[in-house]
């Protein structure tokens, strides 16, 4: 675990100052929160993504093999389901499925009730994938919390998970006092 000492200012501290000279009136303090989440997102999203490309995945295709892996033992789902856990339109899951069937990774089949239904199954060789990338993505992520430090990272999750979930429009729990 490695830490380090936080620069006398970034990237926001210096926005926020333009923006105080430019608009007094303004009160910019929460750049410093949300300015920060965004860019950490962003720097986050870049480093998830090289791990996903070693495995010539994108993040959607990453998403969505993973999705139909810890779906349960046949790995399979029906197309509107996977739409909806993956948060894609039927449209773009149909572009997905189709790019990802003819790599031999899913398939499309009928349910075993209603042949009208339609499934996205993994195939052996996408589950031997998913199952790689997910190993060097928990790897990834376990290395990149490391860099934060055990008791930051530890103390960032809660408030995180009560902040989603009041975006989310879930219940908040009480505060912390």
């Amino acid at each position: 675990m490695t830490t380090s000492p936080p620069s006398a200012a970034d990237h926001v501290d210096v926005v926020q100052a333009q923006w105080r000279r430019v608009r007094p009136d303004l009160d910019v303090a929460p750049l410093g929160v949300i300015g920060r989440l965004h860019r950490v997102a962003a720097a986050l999203t870049e480093r998830l993504v090289e791990t996903y490309a070693q495995f010539g995945l994108s993040g959607a295709e990453f998403d969505l093999l993973a999705t139909l892996r810890r779906s349960g033992a046949r790995g399979e789902l029906p197309a509107g389901e996977l739409a909806a856990h993956t948060m894609v339109t039927t449209g773009g899951l149909t572009k997905r499925v189709d790019r990802l069937a003819a790599r031999g990774l899913v398939a499309r089949t009928g349910a075993d009730d209603d042949g009208r239904r339609r499934l996205v199954r993994l195939t052996p060789a996408g589950r031997a994938l998913i199952d790689d990338a997910m190993a060097a993505h928990v790897a990834n992520e376990r290395r990149l919390l490391d860099e934060l430090g055990d008791a930051d990272a530890t103390a960032l999750e809660p408030v995180l998970r009560r902040w989603l979930g009041v975006l989310e429009g879930q219940t908040a729990g009480p505060r912390p006092e």
